[in-house]
């Protein structure tokens, strides 16, 4: 079976995906830190949704 690879988020260098990988899917753990930094300081975030932020299961079983 062939090596899976993807690529490092940070610095986009060619990363094995495997279990021996202890930084998967970085490649080090400097880009590691790199990208906890990034969204420590507000520089990485999911988007919010304000008119689905707050919905609750009973409110997606009344559709």
């Amino acid at each position: 079976m062939a090596e899976l690879k993807v690529k490092c988020p940070t610095c986009q260098t060619d990363v094995v995906w495997s279990s021996i990988n202890e930084f998967r899917p970085f490649c080090s753990e400097r880009c590691k830190l790199i990208d906890l930094g990034e969204w420590a300081s507000g520089n990485r975030f999911i988007a919010s949704d304000k008119d689905h932020d707050d919905a609750t299961a009973a409110d997606l079983d009344r559709d």
